[in-house]
């Protein structure tokens, strides 16, 4: 298989392979007017198999997102067809609308205008808590 390298854009590296889609629907890429790669099971010396995102322009992404999903993941920023930039991605402190509480007694059920906001209760399992009802993610 032969995806081409881009020249302006972003590419979201080392994502745990099968993680690749959640990825691609929670940042919403499919909404994007330019060209988005979803490779997943790529061999990878380091992690045996890893999912790889390009997308062929220079957007803003949500390092929230990311950190949520993988925080093991990277962002590489090209311009000119050259690196010039690589973050790392950390879990972050608190997630704002990236997903919703599955409570149906939390009160975001029945005030739609409400933020959905979630809080890091435990950074080694990856568990998250609604603010408001305490639901465990």
């Amino acid at each position: 298989m032969n995806i081409d390298s881009i020249n302006n854009g972003i590419v979201i590296d080392h994502i745990t392979a099968g993680s690749g889609m959640k990825l691609y629907e929670l940042l919403h890429l499919g909404d994007l007017d330019c060209s988005v790669a979803l490779i997943k099971n790529v061999h990878s010396n380091r992690m045996g198999k890893k999912d790889i995102i390009k997308i062929d322009e220079d957007i803003p992404v949500d390092l929230d997102v990311i950190g949520y999903v993988d925080p093991d993941a990277t962002v590489n920023v090209i311009k000119d067809g050259k690196l010039v930039e690589k973050k790392s991605i950390a879990m972050p402190e608190k997630l704002v609308n990236v997903i919703k509480c599955k409570n149906p007694r939390c009160i975001t059920t029945t005030e739609q205008e409400l933020d959905h906001v979630f809080k890091l209760v435990d950074r080694e399992n990856k568990v998250y808590r609604c603010i408001y009802c305490e639901a465990v993610l």
